[in-house]
């Protein structure tokens, strides 16, 4: 589903779009949904990890494993 999204923004970051449109031959509006895309993407990729937290098995301690003592 496409739905149109009204924003307000500062003059800028409509600055930044204009120019970025003009360089890369992209549409505002296309460039605009590309970052939105790498922003989401980034979230994502940046919280993958965090389902593996606690999950992992060994030594809570990495002190406490054999060639790894404290001194």
């Amino acid at each position: 589903m496409r739905r149109t999204l009204t924003i307000r923004l500062p003059d800028r970051l409509v600055d930044w779009i204009e120019e970025t449109a003009n360089k890369t031959g992209l549409s505002q509006g296309e460039l605009v949904r590309q970052q939105l895309e790498l922003a989401r993407d980034g979230d994502i990729r940046s919280k993958k990890f965090l389902r593996l937290a606690g999950r992992i098995k060994g030594a809570r301690d990495l002190s406490s494993r054999k060639g790894f003592a404290k001194k």
